[in-house]
């Protein structure tokens, strides 16, 4: 049941809501292991990592409120509860306590990995369904896609 009037219909919406939901926990989940990561960094690049975390953090966190809004307006309630993220959410678990810096940048680009497949079936999933959603998932993959560059040439040498 929906109190918001869809533009959509059902079928389309249902594709979508299950796109930006899924998209929403893995965001969201992004911004907690990137948090994760900046609280128990260590090692010699230490200073740039942290910050680049940073960044990540704000663009899960602002890409996540897009997105859930984007699902609210099209009727579906967006899920982002702990136990939600928890129990959907595809990323690689991140390991606790301390990590090197080396450490990080590789567990981020194995989450990077994962997650701009997921966005990009999702951009597949929405092509017929809802052209503004796949929009903003499209935006958001580009964005995914230059921080996981950008970690990448973190450890090559």
């Amino acid at each position: 049941m929906t109190i918001i009037t869809s533009p959509l219909a059902d079928g389309d919406r249902q594709v979508t809501g299950n796109a930006l939901q899924g998209a929403l926990v893995d965001l969201l989940d992004l911004s907690l292991l990137a948090k994760q990561a900046h609280w128990n960094l260590y090692g010699p690049r230490f200073r740039t990592i942290h910050e680049q975390l940073d960044e990540v953090v704000t663009l899960a966190r602002d890409y996540a409120d897009q997105v859930a809004e984007r699902a609210a307006t099209l009727g579906t309630s967006p899920d982002g509860l702990a136990t939600t993220i928890a129990a959907t959410s595809s990323l690689p678990a991140f390991p606790p306590g301390w990590i090197s810096d080396t450490a990080a940048v590789e567990t981020l680009v194995a989450c990077y990995s994962v997650l701009i497949e997921r966005m990009r079936a999702r951009i597949e999933d929405t092509g017929k369904s809802d052209a503004v959603s796949q929009d903003l998932l499209i935006g958001l993959t580009a964005a995914l896609e230059k921080q996981s560059w950008m970690f990448q040439a973190e450890n090559r040498t």
